[in-house]
C-alpha cells in the first residue's frame, strides 16, 4: 500500500481534536435520537439537503435549499437550471445509495461500487466517461488564469493506485475514522481516476467511511456543507498538499487538520441548530394547542418558519400523509394567518407569517468558525461565524 498517500502517527493536537469532536457527537446522537421529536425528519432532510447543496457548489452547481429538498423527494425543482438540477439528481441518487450502504453487514469497497456511484452522479453527460477510469490525462486548471494547477498520475498507474486505495479501505487499521476516511478523500482526489466528479467522488467517498463506522446517523457525518462554504480553504490545502502532481510521499497532515478542523465546526453547527429547532419547535407545538391544530401541522410550520417555502409534495412528504390532507392543512394555516400563499396552482408555495418567521433564530444560517486547534476552544457568543446565505465564493479550480 505504499504506492498512495499514508499518515504517520497522530500528534497529540491531533487526538485531543478527535476527542473533542467525539465529545460533540455523543451531545448530538443524545439530542436527535428521540424519535417521538417529529421535527428531528426535518432536520436530518435539511441536513441532507445541505451537503448535496455543498457539493455541487464546488463543482459551480448552484441550486437553493427548497431545490436540494426536491430533489431528496423526488419532485421538480422551483428556480435551478437544468445543468445543475442534472448534477444534483445525480449527487442525490450516488449519496442515497451511500446511505443504504451504512449499515450492510456485507458491504466491502469494492471497485464496482466507486464505478457506479461516478454513473450516478454524472449520468447525464456520457462525455465525462461515467463509471469508467478516465480514458487519458487529467488536468486541474484555476479558472481565472487557465494555469493548470494539478496534474493526474499517468493513466498507466490508474487501476493500480485505485486498487491500492481500495485495499486500503477494506484493511484493518488504527486510526480514528475520521483520519481514514480523510484519507480515502484525499488519496481519491489526488489519483484522479475519472474524466470529471472527482471532488463529488471524494467527498462522497469520505462519508462512505464515515457512515459505514456507525460513529452517527449517516446524514448527520458529512462535511460537504462546509467544505461547500469553504471551497477556497479546501481547494489551497489539496494545492499545498499535491505541489501540481502525483506526490503520495509527501506529508497528508495539513488535509488531516482540515478535515478535522471540518468536522469540528459542522459538529458544533448541527448542535446549535438542534437546539433551535427544539426551542421553534416547541413554541409551535404550544400554539398549535391553543388554536386546536393537529400536530402534524408543526412540520409545515416549522420549515416556513426557518425561512423555507413549502410546497404541497414536501410538506406531505415529511408528515407522511395524502395530498388531499395536504392540501386542506396548508388551507387551514393560510386561514389561521401563519402561512401565506404565493402563485398559483401547480407553482404555488407558501412563506411564513411575519410572525412565524419571527421566531427564526438571527444566527440559524451561521456556521461555526472556530478554530479547535487553537489553545481555548470554549465556545463564546462572540466566536467567529461564516454566513451560509451569503453567495457561495467562486470556484477555484476546474477539473479538465
Amino acid at each position: 500500500m505504499g504506492s498512495i498517500f499514508t499518515i504517520d502517527p497522530l500528534s497529540p493536537e491531533c487526538l485531543r481534536v478527535i476527542s473533542e469532536i467525539d465529545a460533540l457527537r455523543v451531545q448530538l446522537r443524545n439530542a436527535t435520537s428521540d424519535n417521538r421529536r417529529r421535527w428531528t425528519g426535518l432536520l436530518s432532510r435539511s441536513t441532507f439537503a445541505r451537503a448535496i447543496q455543498g457539493s455541487n457548489t464546488i463543482e459551480g452547481y448552484n441550486v437553493t435549499h427548497e431545490d436540494a429538498v426536491a430533489a431528496i423527494e423526488g419532485e421538480e425543482p422551483l428556480d435551478a437550471d437544468r445543468a445543475a438540477w442534472s448534477a444534483v439528481k445525480g449527487y442525490r441518487s450516488a449519496m442515497s445509495y451511500v446511505l443504504q450502504l451504512a449499515d450492510d453487514r456485507h458491504f466491502v469497497h469494492n471497485e464496482g461500487t466507486l464505478r457506479g456511484l461516478h454513473y450516478m452522479m454524472l449520468d447525464f453527460d456520457i462525455t465525462k466517461h461515467p463509471g469508467r477510469w478516465r480514458p487519458g490525462a487529467v488536468f486541474v486548471r484555476h479558472e481565472p488564469t487557465g494555469q493548470i494547477v494539478y496534474e493526474g498520475p499517468d493513466i498507466s498507474l490508474v487501476a493500480k493506485l485505485m486498487e491500492d486505495l481500495i485495499n486500503s479501505l477494506n484493511a484493518p487499521s488504527d486510526l480514528p475514522v475520521m483520519v481514514r476516511a480523510a484519507m480515502a478523500h484525499l488519496n481519491l482526489v489526488m489519483i484522479h481516476p475519472f474524466s470529471d466528479g472527482n471532488g463529488r467522488m471524494g467527498r462522497a467517498l469520505q462519508t462512505m467511511v464515515l457512515a459505514r463506522e456507525g460513529i452517527l446517523d449517516p446524514i448527520f457525518s458529512s462535511i460537504e456543507e462546509y467544505l461547500g462554504r469553504q471551497m477556497l480553504e479546501y481547494y489551497a490545502v489539496l494545492a499545498e498538499v499535491g505541489q501540481g502532481s502525483w506526490h503520495p510521499e509527501r506529508d497528508p497532515s495539513p488535509f488531516i487538520k482540515f478535515c478535522l478542523t471540518a468536522h469540528y465546526r459542522q459538529a458544533t453547527t448541527l448542535l446549535r441548530r438542534t437546539k433551535e429547532m427544539e426551542r421553534v419547535g416547541d413554541i409551535l407545538e404550544v400554539e398549535a394547542r391553543k388554536r386546536g391544530l393537529n400536530e402534524r401541522l408543526v412540520l409545515a410550520l416549522l420549515d416556513a418558519a426557518f425561512g423555507r417555502r413549502i410546497r404541497n409534495s414536501t410538506y406531505r412528504a415529511i408528515a407522511g400523509i395524502s395530498n388531499e390532507v395536504a392540501s386542506k392543512d396548508l388551507k387551514t394555516l393560510v386561514n389561521e394567518g401563519l402561512l401565506v400563499p404565493v402563485g398559483e396552482r401547480r407553482g404555488r408555495v407558501y412563506i411564513g407569517s411575519d410572525w412565524l418567521r419571527s421566531l427564526r433564530p438571527k444566527r440559524t444560517a451561521l456556521i461555526s468558525l472556530q478554530d479547535p486547534f487553537a489553545q481555548h476552544t470554549e465556545s463564546s457568543a462572540n466566536s467567529n461565524q461564516l454566513d451560509l446565505l451569503q453567495e457561495p465564493p467562486q470556484k477555484a479550480a476546474r477539473t479538465r
